[in-house]
Formats: C-alpha cells, sequence, structure tokens
C-alpha cells in the first residue's frame, strides 16, 4: 500500500529526494512519517507531518537539511534531503500513523501501514 523510492548512492554534501505513494487507500487524513534504520541500530523516527500538510516535526539530527511534504492529491509524501552525512545511511521507510487527524507521533507503536523501504548510501 506505500511504495518508497528514490533512494541510491549517493557523495557527503549531496541531496536526495525520497517518494512515498499510497495505493489501494488514501491515507490523506493521517499524519505520514519516514524512518530509516541503520545496520545494528533500531528503526529510528526522521519525520512526520500532519494530515494537511501544515505542521512538521524532524529528528534533531536531520533538522535543518531534510524538508518533509506532501500531495495528498497524489497521495504522495516527499523526503528531500540535503547536506547528506555518512550517517544519514539507512534504509528509509514511509508510514502512516493508525489513526487519523492526530499528532505527529516519534513512537513507532502509531504507525500501522508501512512501506517496503529504500536504501540510502551516503559515501565519504
Amino acid at each position: 500500500q506505500l511504495q518508497a523510492s528514490g533512494g541510491g548512492l549517493v557523495q557527503a554534501g549531496g541531496s536526495l529526494r525520497l517518494s512515498c505513494a499510497a495505493s489501494g487507500r488514501s491515507f490523506s487524513s493521517n499524519v505520514m512519517g519516514w524512518w530509516r534504520q541503520s545496520p545494528g541500530k533500531e528503526r529510528e523516527f526522521v519525520a512526520g507531518i500532519s494530515w494537511n500538510g501544515i505542521s512538521v516535526r524532524y529528528a534533531d539530527s536531520v533538522k535543518g537539511r531534510f524538508t518533509i511534504s506532501r500531495d495528498n492529491a497524489w497521495n504522495t509524501v516527499f523526503l528531500q534531503m540535503n547536506s547528506l552525512k555518512p550517517e544519514d545511511t539507512a534504509v528509509y521507510y514511509c508510514a502512516a500513523e493508525r489513526s487519523q487527524y492526530t499528532d505527529i507521533y516519534n513512537n513507532e507503536i502509531e504507525y500501522d501501514f508501512w512501506g517496503q523501504g529504500t536504501e540510502v548510501t551516503v559515501s565519504s
């Protein structure tokens, strides 16, 4: 239902834009989030956006470098990643919160719908 794309190999300082397209149902009333998981680490919250796109929330590690946005008409969420660092290397997942019209949570348990992940590798 959620298909993430746009990952790849990039040099440090470079940029990538991830996309997450929903199919089969609409998530226009749900908070959407991006999460990531590096080898040997737990999955961590990266960014979230409210159902109407007005509110956003970022992990401290990506503030000022990443921008989350959404287009409800196309049922798609984006993550623009600039000034990438080697520590941003991870598999990135998009996810939708279980409930509608809620706050942006950085707790994984609040997210019921997950994409398959797209791999981002940042070389030094």
